[in-house]
């Protein structure tokens, strides 16, 4: 056991690079996936409900209940849906938003080498991920609702919801990261 808790400890600083990597993946993928015309669909429940995001869309078009009457499944494509949200603003927001994360991503990675740049990409991780946690207050489609069944409301996290609780990890890994970077640039000065 010794041999392994050895290891492991030594391992610390390669395994938070891990970390950071995996952060990236995350981060450059559903970014990336904001520019494609599904997933720009998929966020308007979040998007439309948040108080710290709804203002960025079209207010003639868009409000708690139109896009309810507007969303597309996940592939499907009904051309007056698409009218409707570019109409709205959600692509163009979409496309921002995705740019944001991609940039938060690389500013993560980029802490490998550079721990001011982590820092910042770490403490933006984390609230980034604040952000994200509160669409469980303010989503109504991240729980189950009540359609007759014993389950629904708190707690039971709908697929919308059980997406989101996942942020909780990474605003601890936004955190994690940017500690370490803290700790290079502190042991940078004490060196020298």
């Amino acid at each position: 056991m010794e041999k392994i808790i050895d290891l492991l400890a030594g391992l610390q600083r390669p395994f938070i690079n891990f970390l950071r990597i995996g952060i990236f993946i995350v981060m450059a993928w559903i970014g990336g996936l904001k520019a494609f015309q599904y997933e720009a669909d998929g966020i308007i429940p979040f998007v439309a409900n948040s108080p710290f995001m709804s203002f960025m869309l079209n207010s003639k078009v868009s409000d708690a209940d139109n896009y309810k009457l507007h969303k597309n499944k996940e592939g499907e494509v009904i051309p007056e849906n698409i009218q409707w949200h570019k109409a709205n603003g959600t692509y163009v927001f979409s496309y921002g938003l995705g740019t944001v994360i991609v940039v938060l991503g690389i500013l993560v990675l980029l802490g490998i080498w550079f721990p001011k740049i982590g820092i910042w990409g770490g403490i933006l991780t984390f609230g980034m991920s604040i952000v994200t946690l509160s669409f469980l207050i303010t989503t109504p489609e991240t729980w189950v609702p009540n359609l007759g069944g014993p389950d629904f409301g708190f707690p039971y996290l709908s697929a919308a919801g059980r997406l989101v609780v996942k942020d909780v990890i990474m605003m601890g890994a936004g955190l994690v990261v940017a500690s370490e970077s803290a700790k290079r640039i502190k042991f940078r000065r004490e060196v020298a």
